[in-house]
């Protein structure tokens, strides 16, 4: 069994261990709070863009189909995988690692590009995934469009150029709180709904959709990649303040433990010492009676 001294020392390293993530807490749960206003906030927009993104694809455009819009027989698939740069938020790294891990196999034969965003996914995906196609750093707290923009130029690029046949993005998707879904969706070509909502009127498209569409799908896969990466980053900073929240609780009752053992060595040291003092006072009782 330990001693009073090591068990008091364990008790102050606990202690400062829950300080620590007391205040991680406290951090995560204002990040978090921005990062869940921005993902709600941009929810609707990114809706909204695709209704009319419907909706021009739907007009007549006397031409070839978009090139952005085209499928083609996939040889090659490309996998934009979005993690967080650290750790510390429980399941959460693990949970879409797991879920783009089960999408590259699912592809049997076929070539898988990936594309990392963020140091978690690429180290991982270095020792045991598929060849990287390019990488890069998770972009900070409230990023600007422009972090996000090579992303998807990257893949629009590998896109027409026909070294990805379809383009996938892999992140985690916020839900509440408490909850964060790993998903997998496709992001190139870009699939319309098949249900196209009809718009209140009919508008006149200048110069034509073919030239609107040629500015507006590029600026459509950039949106949809900055939203994941807002989910992702709300779903990063709720993880990681829920973890937190659970250390320091689970720090909490391991000082409680570590107290009552304490007190229970002391207890034993004190209770030896009185027997020590009982058995010599009775030894010298003996001694002076002889």
């Amino acid at each position: 069994m330990a001693t009073a001294r090591e068990i008091k020392r364990r008790i102050r390293s606990v202690k400062n261990i829950g300080q620590v993530t007391r205040a991680m807490e406290a951090v995560s749960a204002s990040k978090m709070r921005r990062a869940q206003e921005r993902t709600l906030a941009s929810r609707s927009y990114a809706e909204r863009a695709r209704d009319v993104l419907s909706y021009l694809a739907a007009q007549p455009s006397g031409g070839e189909t978009h090139p952005l819009l085209t499928a083609r027989e996939p040889q090659g698939v490309g996998l934009i995988l979005i993690t967080p740069d650290r750790g510390l938020a429980g399941a959460l790294v693990s949970n879409v690692l797991r879920r783009a891990n089960r999408f590259i196999q699912e592809q049997d034969e076929l070539k898988v590009g990936l594309i990392t965003v963020g140091r978690r996914g690429r180290d991982f995906m270095l020792r045991y995934g598929p060849p990287l196609y390019a990488e890069f750093p998770a972009p900070p707290d409230t990023p600007p469009l422009v972090e996000v923009s090579p992303i998807a130029r990257t893949a629009i690029e590998a896109f027409l150029i026909a070294e990805l046949d379809q383009v996938w993005i892999a992140y985690t998707e916020f839900i509440n709180t408490m909850m964060q879904r790993p998903v997998v969706r496709q992001l190139l070509p870009i699939q319309p709904p098949a249900d196209i909502p009809r718009l209140p009127a009919d508008f006149l498209i200048e110069p034509n959709p073919q030239a609107v569409l040629d500015e507006l799908l590029p600026a459509f896969v950039e949106m949809q990649v900055y939203q994941a990466v807002l989910e992702a980053q709300a779903s990063e900073h709720s993880a990681r303040m829920v973890a937190m929240r659970n250390a320091t609780e689970n720090a909490k009752e391991l000082v409680e433990d570590l107290t009552l053992t304490y007190n229970k060595a002391r207890q034993e040291a004190i209770t030896k010492e009185i027997l020590d003092i009982a058995g010599g006072a009775e030894a010298l009782a003996k001694a002076t009676a002889e």
